[in-house]
């Protein structure tokens, strides 16, 4: 598994953490708000987004990118993926997981949207529930992106290491016996010159 995505998954349930505690302590609110953002800056980064801003950035720096890969509107983990692109099928894994991270952001705004209108039961339904549609839902199909994108990097890289093992094995007759013809012929090249010392 790359850096980037083993970061990224790391990241994405402290976030995910910090937003279930943002409806649970409200003494705490602004203090996971911020974690929350700060997480996903990590993830994808918008410069000087706030979570009011983020959504439209997010589009806004999706859209540039899906035009020109080498436009460099964000930053973050996702970034690291797709600027690191290796192996086949493994762009569209990433460009997936980005659109599935996106939805869950929206998700998030959704949640503080309901919180700040009074509907806190609402909010904690959308956000803990695993129905299709809610939050914990969204979370999940990243999550499973994510894993695609993994899955993609693993089974290559296994596939690399096989390969190369195959053709460590099938080199090892032919060095073992180079490697003793070269000490036979050093031993028949000295002997001349072992006789001169009788």
């Amino acid at each position: 598994m790359s850096a980037p995505l083993s970061r990224a998954r790391a990241i994405a349930y402290d976030a995910n953490a910090d937003e279930s505690r943002y409806l649970l302590d409200p003494q705490r609110r602004e203090q996971y708000a911020r974690s929350f953002l700060a997480k996903s800056q990590q993830l994808y980064g918008i410069r000087g987004a706030t979570l009011d801003t983020y959504d439209d950035g997010l589009s806004t720096s999706w859209r540039a990118y899906e035009t020109d890969h080498h436009d460099l509107r964000f930053t973050g983990e996702f970034r690291r993926e797709l600027d690191n692109i290796t192996f086949p099928g493994e762009r569209a894994a990433a460009e997936r997981t980005v659109d599935t991270y996106a939805a869950y952001q929206r998700d998030d705004r959704k949640i503080r949207a309901l919180l700040a209108a009074g509907k806190e039961r609402e909010a904690v339904e959308f956000c803990m529930d695993w129905k299709p549609g809610t939050s914990n839902a969204h979370f999940g199909a990243w999550m499973a992106a994510l894993d695609k994108v993994t899955d993609i990097n693993r089974a290559h890289i296994t596939s690399s290491v096989r390969d190369g093992r195959s053709a460590v094995s099938d080199l090892l007759p032919w060095t073992g016996g180079l490697l003793l013809a070269a000490m036979a012929l050093t031993a028949l090249g000295l002997r001349p010159r072992l006789a001169e010392f009788r």
